[in-house]
């Protein structure tokens, strides 16, 4: 199994410390708090679509997502208030700067049921698993979300609500 660098995105070698491409510290794997999800439709390079993350510091109501490409891959984004808001206005709570991205994007709510992504009236869109959405749709353990350039993970805490 490789390892994946959260700075870069460089596949090494299982047992490496260090990535080969960027040299930033790669955390070590504890089995029994790591998910991994494998997207379908794989796109570009073998494993390009696989994502590892450890859960085991987020509280019960939290929710992860992971930049997995685009600037800032590796980034990591705690979903933990009831409505998060993404866009490029640097007063979202997850700021993404790229021109590609409407000022007020969309945001994520968390309900009873689970977590629904909303588009708040992006000129660019909101894509979940490569599908636009109209206007919401809830989200799965291994969604992939696209705003502009970034396409992310998401993971609720446990796997699923």
């Amino acid at each position: 199994m490789e390892v994946f660098c959260n700075q870069c995105g460089h596949r090494n070698p299982q047992g490496a410390r260090f990535c080969s491409s960027c040299g930033s510290p790669l955390e070590p794997l504890r089995e029994d708090h790591t998910v991994t999800f494998t997207l379908g439709e794989p796109v570009g390079e073998a494993g390009d679509d696989e994502v590892q993350v450890t859960l085991d510091e987020l509280h019960d109501r939290a929710a992860l997502l992971v930049v997995k490409r685009g600037p800032n891959a590796g980034s990591r984004f705690v979903l933990e208030h009831e409505v998060t808001t993404l866009g490029r206005h640097p007063e979202s709570e997850i700021f993404l700067d790229d021109i590609t991205v409407s000022r007020r994007h969309a945001e994520i709510v968390r309900g009873e049921a689970g977590y629904v992504i909303r588009d708040v009236g992006s000129l660019n869109g909101t894509y979940l698993n490569r599908e636009r959405i109209e206007q919401e749709a809830p989200l799965a353990p291994g969604d992939e979300v696209q705003i502009g350039k970034f396409r992310m993970v998401f993971f609720p805490h446990g796997g699923g609500e």
